[in-house]
């Protein structure tokens, strides 16, 4: 059976008041197999390399039939094309709405009380919900760290208190749950949110795979890409400090069979 998480546990939790496990039932999860071979899929989803067990694909495609699959969600950004309004979203001085710089045609999510947290999660969990209902057996929450980009008007412990209701409701649903990047977050990503295993972006090139791997251990994935590599992928691969699941992509995650497409993996 599946649980949906509450309007007043939304508002208990984010309010940060602690809910007792008998106010969130959780249904069990499981995490990665350590050491898996991995496949990052966002550019759109393809049959994967024979030797991948596990998937990371959007929200809106399907699970990967017989592999342990992930469910991307930009929690923390509006997704291009979905409808949010202006006082979900965090606004500059003009009354304008404020974008990622590398994302323009995504606004960041408003989350900086706990009014706002309530009704930003009742429609964020949708997504989450879809993920469980598809089958997925795990789900990431992407731009945690739009905190950074939000002109001042969210602090970490925003992204913080927002992301531990996502992960509630995701261990409501039987997914784990995943901290995307943010190294900033140290132990407070496991500790006090819960997330259960980290995926990262770059973490060779930008020497901080310890940041992680010293929190999650071998519950760790890293996608590395052709066009930002600051060593050859067969020396990230042997070195120590790099995740056992990493890989190496192009930039834009293409399918396979596209010009662009690469897809190596330690």
């Amino acid at each position: 059976m599946r649980f949906m998480l509450t309007a007043g546990v939304i508002a208990l939790v984010l309010s940060g008041c602690a809910a007792t496990s008998s106010d969130t039932p959780t249904t069990p999860f499981a995490v990665f197999p350590v050491g898996a071979d991995v496949d990052y899929q966002l550019g759109g989803a393809y049959p994967p390399p024979p030797s991948v067990t596990v998937v990371t694909r959007d929200s809106l495609d399907d699970p990967e039939p017989g592999l342990y699959s992930i469910c991307y969600v930009n929690a923390f950004q509006t997704q291009p094309g979905a409808e949010w309004p202006d006082d979900l979203v965090v606004l500059e001085a003009s009354g304008a709405r404020l974008v990622d710089p590398n994302w323009p045609d995504e606004n960041i999510i408003d989350i900086s009380s706990a009014a706002k947290r309530v009704d930003a999660a009742a429609k964020v969990t949708v997504s989450i919900d879809r993920c469980a209902s598809a089958g997925f057996d795990a789900v990431e929450f992407d731009n945690l760290d739009s905190y950074t980009r939000s002109q001042d008007a969210l602090t970490l412990d925003n992204a913080v208190d927002f992301a531990t209701v996502l992960v509630v409701h995701a261990h409501k649903l039987g997914l784990a749950a995943g901290q995307k990047n943010t190294g900033e977050l140290g132990t407070r990503g496991r500790d006090d949110i819960g997330f259960d295993f980290a995926v990262l972006e770059e973490c060779d090139q930008f020497d901080e795979c310890a940041s992680f791997t010293d929190v999650y251990g071998d519950a760790v994935i890293d996608i590395e890409y052709t066009d930002e590599l600051r060593r050859p992928f067969a020396q990230v691969c042997v070195d120590a400090a790099t995740p056992a699941s990493t890989i190496l992509r192009d930039r834009n995650l293409s399918p396979a069979g596209s010009s662009e497409y690469v897809y190596e993996s330690c």
